[in-house]
């Protein structure tokens, strides 16, 4: 008999994973099959970008990226990935499942994978797929999180058709769609940039590191009513960070806040009260930026991208991200990037469209999420 539990509505996340005790075996390809491990990264290095150049994503990656893979700690690559290797030792496939630790609302297992070109139409991607489905189950359901769950996976909308019939078959839907935006940065005379006044306390700085723990707090606030978006611990925050350029980042800080008001403000988190509590500083907005000089050639120009932006709730309509924004631009120009990237959920409800139209960001291409939700 299933137990629901009466405060949220579901059974236990043991049952609604329906996690199956044993994972399917891969058969086709006649590949060997093992988890990934570190030494595995320039391999698994050139077989990703093989399969992006053949799929033609706009995007490359540098083994400084893979390698960050390897050192996330929440990252468990002896259970939850595999790579297929042919006769020949050289990787052919790779499959993970990856779990947040700080998924507090919807647990969540995303899933990624691909298949070498020159062993595609064998099979090996739906086998493939089919474990990594099975594994992402295990994962949701050993989570212990009673939430609402969810298998993901990532797709551009101009991917193959091959790819989002394998999703579609297995259950998979499209719930959420991204645009990747650009904004030209060539000529900032004949397309200037906002000049920005903040009012009351707030005032624009430079990233520090001093201050990177509470743009992370400033970061759970803003995204805390997005759709997906869940908060982020400090070692998810500071991990992966080898694209990022602090001189390219810039944060809002509030100097004299309402401290009284902000505690007594149901929405206001534990970690920011006791940040308050303690007169740490209050980051109230933020742009992340990071560079990833490997897409320079695969989009014809350079560029820098907006990883992260927001504002803390309480300071919406008060254009501290269109500051922090406007100063990672410059600096982008500065440092002779031709266009500033970003991109943003469609069904965003902070109304971030309509901020990057009038900054004069246009569309380049979309991308989706598919899920199952649990």
């Amino acid at each position: 008999m299933t137990t629901v539990d009466s405060s949220t509505g579901l059974a236990p996340i043991a049952e609604r994973a329906a996690a199956p005790a044993s994972l399917p075996s891969i058969t086709a390809g006649s590949l060997t099959w093992r988890p990934a491990v570190p030494d595995d990264a320039p391999a698994l290095l050139a077989l990703r970008n093989t399969i992006a150049e053949t799929d033609d994503e706009p995007y490359r990656e540098s083994i400084e990226e893979i390698t960050e893979l390897f050192e996330a700690p929440w990252r468990r690559f002896d259970t939850d990935s595999l790579v297929g290797v042919d006769g020949e030792g050289r990787l052919r496939a790779y499959g993970t499942v990856e779990s947040m630790p700080g998924d507090t609302r919807t647990v969540r297992a995303f899933l990624f994978g691909g298949v070498h070109p020159q062993v595609r139409g064998q099979g090996i991607g739906r086998e493939l797929f089919a474990w990594q489905v099975a594994r992402g189950r295990q994962v949701l359901a050993a989570s212990g999180k009673d939430l609402p769950a969810r298998l993901a996976v990532m797709a551009e909308d101009d991917g193959p058709a091959s790819k989002a019939r394998l999703y579609e078959r297995a259950g998979f839907t499209p719930r959420r769609f991204y645009s990747d935006l650009r904004r030209d940065l060539r000529d900032l005379v004949a397309a200037p940039l906002p000049d920005v006044t903040l009012d009351g306390s707030l005032r624009l700085v430079p990233f520090a590191p001093e201050l990177d723990d509470a743009a992370r707090l400033a970061h759970n606030d803003a995204f805390r009513d997005h759709w997906g978006s869940e908060p982020q611990t400090a070692e998810q925050w500071t991990s992966s960070r080898s694209a990022f350029v602090p001189a390219w980042s810039f944060l809002v800080l509030d100097d004299a806040p309402d401290v009284d008001a902000l505690l007594a403000d149901a929405d206001t988190d534990a970690e920011t009260a006791a940040s308050l509590r303690a007169g740490e500083p209050l980051v109230v907005g933020y742009q992340m930026a990071d560079r990833f000089d490997e897409d320079f050639a695969v989009r014809g120009y350079s560029f820098g991208y907006t990883a992260l932006l927001g504002t803390r709730r309480a300071y919406r309509g008060r254009k501290a991200a269109v500051a922090a924004l406007a100063a990672g631009m410059r600096a982008m120009a500065a440092d002779g990037m031709e266009f500033a990237c970003l991109d943003v959920d469609t069904a965003n409800p902070s109304g971030a469209h309509g901020m990057y139209a009038g900054l004069g960001y246009e569309f380049t291409h979309g991308s989706r999420m598919l899920s199952i939700e649990l």
